[in-house]
């Protein structure tokens, strides 16, 4: 899955527990018709690619869905979704692309046409 929007944060990275697990948080805003705040957290050797991103860049970010049952000191089960992010890449110029693309075809000679 795909995620696209403007990058609104990118937290530094943190290490939690003592394990060495390493996490980093980066939160975009969605550009819909209602925009959406995501938060999309990076572990371990993921949290470097954000490295070269800044606040207002488009971005898309490839996603997975994480969840997991914990169990709390009462015995209640409670359950955590987490959006992991594994790839980020910056969106520049996508429709100008494809207008540019459909004028060039127009502006062909009839007989170049490939039917």
């Amino acid at each position: 899955m795909e995620v696209s929007g403007k990058v609104k944060v990118i937290d530094s990275t943190k290490e939690v527990g003592t394990s060495g697990f390493k996490k980093r948080d980066v939160v975009i805003t969605t550009d819909e018709q209602y925009p959406q705040d995501i938060q999309i957290q990076f572990v371990q050797d993921k949290c470097d690619v954000l490295d070269k991103y800044k606040v207002g860049q488009n971005v898309t970010i490839g996603i997975n869905l994480r969840g997991r049952e914990w169990e709390n000191p009462k015995g209640e089960k409670v359950y955590f979704n987490t959006i992991q992010g594994w790839n980020i890449k910056e969106v520049v110029g996508e429709e100008t692309q494809e207008v540019h693309q459909v004028e060039v075809l127009q502006n062909q000679p009839a007989d170049d046409l490939p039917f």
